[in-house]
C-alpha cells in the first residue's frame, strides 16, 4: 500500500477538511502547520550525508512545505530518535547544520529526544499568514498557467553520484533550497484561487496531485521544464526530470499575467497531466513514484 492510499484512509477516518494538503491551514489561528519525518534507510543513508548536512536537510524540507502553502515558516520543533552508536558530535553538528538553514528569522523553539534502533527525525514547522493567500493543491483553474522555480531532476542524479560524483548536483541532493522567495511574491501578489505545490515527490507527483484534487487537466510541454543539462549522462534522464524527487522546487498555477517563473503548461477542462501529447492518469504517475515504505536508494 502507498502512501497516498494510506493519507485517504486517514481523512476518511477522520472526517477531515484539515488533511490533503502538505499544511494545514488553521484560518482561525492564522498559520499554516506541518510535519514530516525522515528515516533512516529509508529517506538517507548514514555513510552518504553528513550530521550537519542531515540537520541542514531536515529543517530545508519542512521549511519548503510551508513554503508551497504560500505561508512564512517562523518556528520549529525537531525531534530526534536514535542509537546508541550516535555520539554527541553527531548532535552537535546536526544542530549545527539546522541552525543555518534556519537563517535569520527562523527558530527551532522545542522539541524531543529519545533513544530507537535507527535514527529517525520528526519536524513540526508553524507558519504564519497574515498579508499572504494561501494556496490548496485542488484551487487550480481553468486558464491558470503552470509555473515552476527552477531545474528538475539535480537531486535524483545526485543520489545516484554519491559519494564522489558531480559536486553540483550531490549538493542538490544533500543541500536542497526551499523557494522561499519565489513562493512568497505569489502568495503575496495572486488575488484569485490558485495551487501550489513543492516538488520533493517529483515532478510529475505535484503536476498530477494538482490535477486530480482540482479536477482539471494539466498540459504541459516537456521542452520547457528546466533541468541541468549534466543529467543527460544518464540514459534516463528524462525519467529523472518527471519522477526524480526532492528538487523541493515549487510548481503552482498563477493567472496569464502573473510575472515571474517559468511557464510549463496551461490549466484546461480535463483531467490528468497531458505532457507533449501522452496522457498520464493518477494511476500511471504513482506506479513511477518513490516509496517511502521501502528502502533508500
Amino acid at each position: 500500500m502507498k502512501e497516498k492510499e494510506f493519507i485517504s484512509i486517514i481523512k476518511d477516518a477522520l472526517n477531515s477538511d484539515y488533511i490533503g494538503d502538505d499544511c494545514a491551514y488553521l484560518k482561525d489561528l492564522g498559520i499554516v502547520v506541518s510535519q514530516d519525518s525522515l528515516v533512516e534507510d529509508v529517506h538517507f543513508k548514514r555513510n552518504l550525508i553528513t550530521p550537519f548536512q542531515l540537520g541542514y536537510k531536515s529543517i530545508m524540507v519542512n521549511i519548503s512545505d510551508i513554503c508551497a502553502s504560500g505561508g512564512e515558516c517562523v518556528y520549529l520543533t525537531v525531534s530526534l530518535s536514535l542509537p546508541e552508536n550516535v555520539d554527541s558530535n553527531f548532535v552537535k553538528d546536526f544542530y549545527k547544520g539546522a541552525n543555518k538553514a534556519c537563517g535569520q528569522n527562523i527558530k527551532i523553539v522545542g522539541g524531543d529526544i529519545t533513544g530507537s534502533g535507527k535514527i529517525f527525525i520528526s519536524i513540526c514547522a508553524i507558519g504564519k499568514t497574515a498579508g499572504r493567500n494561501i494556496s490548496s493543491r485542488a484551487n487550480a483553474q481553468v486558464g491558470q498557467k503552470i509555473i515552476v522555480s527552477g531545474v528538475h531532476g539535480s537531486s535524483s542524479a545526485g543520489l545516484r553520484l554519491l559519494p564522489n560524483g558531480n559536486a553540483k548536483l550531490i549538493k542538490s541532493h544533500l543541500e536542497p533550497k526551499a523557494q522561499i522567495e519565489f513562493a512568497s511574491k505569489i502568495s503575496k501578489t495572486v488575488k484569485e484561487k490558485y495551487a501550489m505545490m513543492d516538488t520533493s515527490d517529483g515532478l510529475m507527483d505535484a503536476l498530477s496531485t494538482i490535477a486530480n484534487e482540482s479536477k482539471v487537466m494539466l498540459d504541459i510541454d516537456f521542452d520547457k521544464i528546466p533541468y541541468d543539462k549534466e543529467i543527460v549522462q544518464f540514459k534516463d534522464w528524462k525519467d529523472l526530470v518527471l519522477f526524480g524527487g526532492e528538487d523541493y522546487q515549487i510548481v503552482a498555477t498563477v493567472p496569464q499575467d502573473y510575472d515571474s517563473g517559468i511557464v510549463i503548461g496551461y490549466v484546461k477542462e480535463g483531467l490528468g497531466v497531458n505532457l507533449s501529447g501522452q496522457y498520464f492518469s493518477k494511476e500511471d504517475v504513482e506506479k513511477k513514484l518513490f516509496n517511502h515504505f521501502g528502502g533508500a536508494q
